[in-house]
C-alpha cells in the first residue's frame, strides 16, 4: 500500500468503528420516544438495543474467520454497506416489527465491522510503531462515540425526530464505503480460516432463548410456561453448543483456552463488565426520561459524566498497570464499578444530580480502568501466538454480558416495579390494580376509572418505577463486586505476573 493512501483508510476504519458503536448509545436516549410512537412496551424497547447487542456478540467470533477467509476489505465493505442498509430499514421502521429487523441487520454488520477494523489496521501497518499509533487512534475514536451517542442522539430526537438517529448513518457508511474502496488493498488467509456453522447456529440459539426467556419473565413472570419454554430452549441449546465445540476440528470458540483458569476467570469478569456497566445506559436513560421528566437532550447531557471519566481515565491505564500491574488495576476497576452502582440503590425521583452525577461519573472511572486491563489480562493469559482469538472471546463475552444484562435486569426493574406500583394502588382503593400497574410499568400508560386519576397514579409510578431501577442496579453492582472478589481471589497465571 502506498504511505498517501494510508490517512483516507485510516479514516474509513474509524468511521466504519464509529459508527457501529454509535449505534449501541444513540439508541438509548430515544427508548422513551420510541415507545410512544411504536405504542411498544417496555419489552419492546429492550429488544431495540439486545436485537443488535445479541447479533454482535454471537457473530463476532465468526467475523474474523470470514475476513480470514473471503477478504478482510470485502468484508469491511460489505460490512458496512449492510449496515447502512440496516439503519434506513430502521428509519422507515412503521412498526416494533420492521425496526427490530433493521437492528437485527445493524448487529449482523457491525459483527464485521468493530473486530475487522483492528485486522484491516494490522494488514495495513506491519511497523510496530505506526501500528500502536493507529490503534490507539481507533480506540480513541471508538470511545469518542460513546461520549458522541447521547447527547447527538437526544439532539437528534428533539430537534428532527427519532428516525434521524438512524439516517444520520447513511452519509456517514456511504463516505467509509467510498473512503475504504479507494484506499484499502485486499488480504485474506484462507489457510488459516475455519468456519463453524453448528456451532455459530447453537450460539443464535441458546443466546436468543435466554435473552427472550429473561425479558419475557419480566412481562409474564418467571413461572408463565413460556418464559419457562424459552429457559429450557437456552440451557439445552448452551449445553448442545458447548458439546459441539468440544469435538469440533476448528470450533469458533475453541474451549481449550478455558483450561487455563486466569483466561476463564477474566472473561467471567468481562460478562460482568457488560452486564453490569455496558447494560446501565439502557437504565440511565429510562430513569432520568420517565422517573426524573427529562428531555431525551437533557438525558443525555446528564448521562455524560460517565462516558467523559472512563475517555479521561481509559489512556492513563498504561501508566498505572506498569505502576501497579494489570491485576491490581483491574480490580480497583471492578470495585469502583460495582461501589457506584451500589450506591444507586438510594437514587430516586428526587435526588439530587450533585449525588446522581458522582456517582455516573465514578462508574465511568471503574469502567475506564475495568475495558482495556481485562482485554490485556485476557491477551496475557493466552498463547502469544492466539492473542486475536483471546481477545474476540472477550469481547464476545463483554456484549454477551450486555444482551443478559438489559433483558435480566429489565424483568427484575419491571417485576419489582409492577409490585410496588399494585401495592400502592391497592391502598388507594384502586380495582384491578395489578392490571393498571402492569399497563403503567410496561407501556407507560396510566389511564385508570379511578377516583385517583392519571396523576395519581403517575406520582405513584415515579416511586414504584425508581424502586425498579434501586434494584436493577443493587444487582448490577452485587454482580461488579462478584467480579472483583473472584479477580482477587484467584492468582494470575505466571507470565501475566511477570507482564505486571
Amino acid at each position: 500500500m502506498t504511505t498517501s493512501r494510508r490517512p483516507m483508510l485510516v479514516a474509513a476504519v474509524y468511521l466504519g468503528t464509529f459508527i457501529a458503536v454509535l449505534d449501541v448509545s444513540i439508541v438509548n436516549v430515544a427508548l422513551p420516544t420510541l415507545q410512544r410512537a411504536l405504542d411498544t412496551d417496555l419489552a419492546g424497547l429492550q429488544w431495540v438495543v439486545d436485537s443488535y447487542t445479541l447479533c454482535l456478540s454471537a457473530f463476532m467470533l465468526s467475523a474474523g474467520a470470514i475476513s480470514d477467509r473471503y477478504g478482510r476489505k470485502r468484508s469491511w465493505m460489505i460490512g458496512v454497506g449492510v449496515f447502512t442498509l440496516g439503519s434506513a430499514i430502521c428509519a422507515a421502521a412503521p412498526n416494533l416489527a420492521v425496526l427490530l429487523t433493521g437492528r437485527v441487520v445493524q448487529g449482523i454488520a457491525g459483527a464485521l465491522l468493530i473486530p475487522g477494523a483492528l485486522s484491516i489496521l494490522v494488514q495495513a501497518f506491519p511497523d510496530t510503531r505506526q501500528r500502536a499509533s493507529v490503534i490507539g487512534g481507533w480506540s480513541s475514536f471508538t470511545a469518542l462515540s460513546l461520549i458522541v451517542g447521547p447527547i447527538l442522539g437526544g439532539t437528534l430526537v428533539d430537534l428532527v425526530g427519532w428516525q434521524s438517529i438512524f439516517l444520520i448513518n447513511l452519509p456517514l457508511g456511504a463516505i467509509a464505503m467510498l473512503l475504504g474502496g479507494s484506499s484499502m488493498q485486499e488480504t485474506a488467509h484462507p489457510e488459516h480460516a475455519a468456519l463453524d456453522p453448528a456451532g455459530q447456529l447453537l450460539s443464535i440459539v441458546w443466546l436468543g432463548a435466554l435473552t427472550f426467556a429473561f425479558i419475557e419473565a419480566g412481562e409474564a413472570g418467571w413461572t408463565a410456561p413460556l418464559t419457562l419454554s424459552a429457559l429450557a430452549v437456552g440451557i439445552i441449546g448452551l449445553a448442545a453448543f458447548l458439546t459441539v465445540e468440544a469435538r469440533a476440528r476448528k470450533p469458533m470458540l475453541p474451549l481449550g483456552f478455558f483450561r487455563d483458569t486466569s483466561f476463564t476467570v477474566t472473561n467471567v469478569a468481562s460478562f460482568a463488565l457488560g452486564f453490569a456497566s455496558y447494560s446501565s445506559v439502557f437504565f440511565f436513560s429510562l430513569f432520568f426520561q420517565q422517573v426524573q421528566g427529562m428531555s431525551p437532550v437533557m438525558a443525555g447531557l446528564h448521562m455524560s459524566p460517565q462516558f467523559i471519566a472512563q475517555v479521561l481515565v481509559a489512556p492513563t491505564t498504561g501508566r498505572l498497570t506498569a505502576r501497579f500491574g494489570h491485576r491490581v488495576v483491574m480490580i480497583v476497576g471492578y470495585l469502583l464499578l460495582g461501589g457506584s452502582m451500589l450506591a444507586m440503590f438510594r437514587v430516586g425521583a428526587e435526588t439530587s444530580y450533585a449525588y446522581f452525577g458522582t456517582l455516573l461519573a465514578i462508574t465511568g472511572i471503574g469502567t475506564g480502568l475495568a475495558i482495556p486491563t481485562t482485554s490485556a489480562a485476557a491477551m496475557l493469559s493466552a498463547p502469544r501466538e492466539r492473542s486475536g482469538m483471546a481477545s474476540a472471546i472477550v469481547n464476545a463475552t463483554r456484549q454477551t454480558g450486555t444482551a443478559i444484562g438489559i433483558a435480566l435486569l429489565g424483568a427484575f426493574m419491571s417485576q419489582r416495579a409492577i409490585w410496588l406500583l399494585t401495592d400502592g394502588l391497592e391502598l388507594a382503593g384502586v380495582s384491578g390494580a395489578a392490571d393498571v400497574a402492569r399497563a403503567a410499568v410496561s407501556r407507560h400508560d396510566f389511564a385508570t376509572d379511578a377516583a385517583l386519576g392519571e396523576s395519581g397514579v403517575q406520582v405513584l409510578f415515579l416511586d414504584a418505577y425508581a424502586g425498579g431501577f434501586q434494584l436493577a442496579m443493587l444487582v448490577a453492582g452485587a454482580v461488579s463486586l462478584l467480579a472483583a472478589i473472584l479477580l482477587l481471589v484467584v492468582r494470575s497465571r505466571p507470565q501475566l505476573a511477570t507482564a505486571q
